[in-house]
């Protein structure tokens, strides 16, 4: 087991939520204030009033999703419990780690996860993004905003996409099994993965988000066997511009009009349960599918604190601290470069 006598700072992003709420239209005007969200040219003088209307409008749409599952996002809750419990497994292996939140639109925000790295007296930080696959919309805010505000001056190494990682890749596979065995017959059901949409503008500027959703749903499928029909889609659009296709929407209805009547969805880019999957997916959508005479619909659950992801983040943590015992050959990697092209992969 290897020992360190340097405290690590490890910090965990999320895009985080409202926890209640009143919190969903400053959430919402937070998110669409982000230059990594919104740009156009002259942006910087009309972002805040489109902010402004695009968050009051939305939020009246969104808001029976959030009362649907308790009134506000678990997703703080949820990412809490992930630091914590990757804090408890470092301290196993020997690492000297803490391990802080920051999120990009809601409490903690980073200015918050600085404050408690820099209390906690850390050596060095591991910049964590919660995010499998890279998009300029969530890794690369989240890292820009954090380097926006830090500038200690601390040794800083950042984990890549890792939704090649064959411990992320298990951590999914455990809950689709999960899943597929709440069905009479497993084998039976259309796995339909489905992922946060991002603009068609935004990957035609090169960034790699659609390609390494599509390869996590190849790498799943040829690592869980499964004999099962697939198909991917997206969810959450906002807007009238031209997203990744096809929606969540489409999907159910094709499955209908192909007179499927058995389907397991599979949330692909998110690694805690939130307003996206208990919300849009196990409510909205299992309510459209039903009424579209899909008799047996079943979602699986996020990673939250499963051991098996709570382990895989250890070990990405570990490379990118360089600790060769534990680096994966044929994996995404970890990067340590302060670039952000790098966190990209690839």
């Amino acid at each position: 087991m290897a020992k360190t006598t340097r405290r690590v700072g490890v910090v965990l992003f999320q895009l985080g939520g409202p926890d209640t709420l009143a919190a969903i239209e400053p959430f919402l005007y937070n998110l669409f204030c982000d230059p990594d969200i919104i740009d156009f040219p002259f942006a910087r003088l009309g972002r805040k009033p489109l902010a402004k209307l695009i968050s009051t409008t939305r939020a009246r749409k969104v808001q029976h999703h959030y009362a649907t599952i308790g009134g506000g996002s678990p997703i703080r809750r949820n990412t809490d419990q992930q630091a914590r419990a990757l804090e408890a497994e470092l301290g196993n292996q020997g690492f000297d780690a803490r391990c802080f939140v920051a999120m990009r639109y809601w409490h903690p925000f980073a200015s918050e996860a600085i404050a408690q790295l820099r209390a906690a007296q850390c050596d060095e930080v591991v910049l964590l993004p919660l995010y499998p696959q890279y998009s300029s919309t969530t890794t690369g805010s989240s890292l820009n905003e954090w380097r926006r505000l830090f500038r200690d001056g601390l040794p800083a190494h950042n984990v890549g996409p890792f939704y090649r990682h064959p411990m992320y890749l298990d951590a999914v596979i455990e809950k689709i099994e999960e899943a597929l065995g709440r069905f009479p017959v497993p084998q039976r059901a259309e796995i339909v993965f489905s992922a946060h949409s991002v603009p068609m503008s935004v990957i035609a500027k090169g960034d790699p988000y659609q390609r390494q959703i599509e390869e996590t749903v190849r790498l799943l499928m040829e690592r869980g066997r499964w004999p099962n029909r697939h198909r991917l889609c997206y969810q959450s659009k906002v807007g009238a511009s031209k997203w990744l296709q096809p929606s969540l929407h489409r999907a159910l209805h094709d499955l209908a009009a192909e007179k499927v009547r058995e389907v397991c969805i599979v949330p692909v880019a998110f690694v805690s349960d939130h307003v996206e999957t208990l919300g849009e997916i196990d409510h909205e959508a299992r309510e459209e599918a039903q009424a579209l005479g899909i008799t047996k619909f079943e979602m699986s659950s996020g990673l939250n604190d499963s051991p098996k992801f709570i382990l895989a983040m250890a070990q990405l943590v570990r490379e990118a601290l360089g600790d060769s015992s534990y680096v994966t050959i044929g994996t995404s990697g970890t990067q340590t470069s302060p670039e952000l092209l790098a966190a990209a992969g690839d």
